[in-house]
């Protein structure tokens, strides 16, 4: 992102931690890594395992590995998680999300 006095660059792991921190507004999901859930210290330390960032000049693409919970309307939920990722993203950062890709990988059952 250029502007009249000099560029600005977002890293893609505060992108990433951005969008987990929206993951958090919807309930009904949570990010997976690798089999174990994160928590926020993590995601500030080295990014949010379980999301990838790809950037393209001002141009976002965000795919989400997530487990949901049992009962919930998996296309519902995962629509809303869709909405506020790109919301905060693009609010935050000031740049445009092109997608956000979700992969329900695991069906929470408590």
């Amino acid at each position: 992102m250029a502007d009249r006095l000099g560029e600005i660059r977002v890293a893609d792991q505060v992108i990433a931690v951005i969008a987990g921190v929206a993951v958090e507004e919807v309930l009904e999901v949570s990010v997976r890594s690798r089999g174990l859930y994160q928590d926020l210290a993590k995601k500030m330390n080295g990014g949010a395992k379980g999301i990838t960032v790809f950037m393209t000049d001002d141009r976002v693409t965000i795919d989400m590995r997530v487990s949901v919970r049992y009962g919930s309307p998996i296309h519902h939920v995962c629509y809303l998680l869709q909405e506020k990722v790109k919301e905060a993203v693009e609010a935050l950062t000031g740049l445009i999300v092109e997608a956000v890709n979700v992969r329900v990988e695991t069906v929470e059952v408590k």
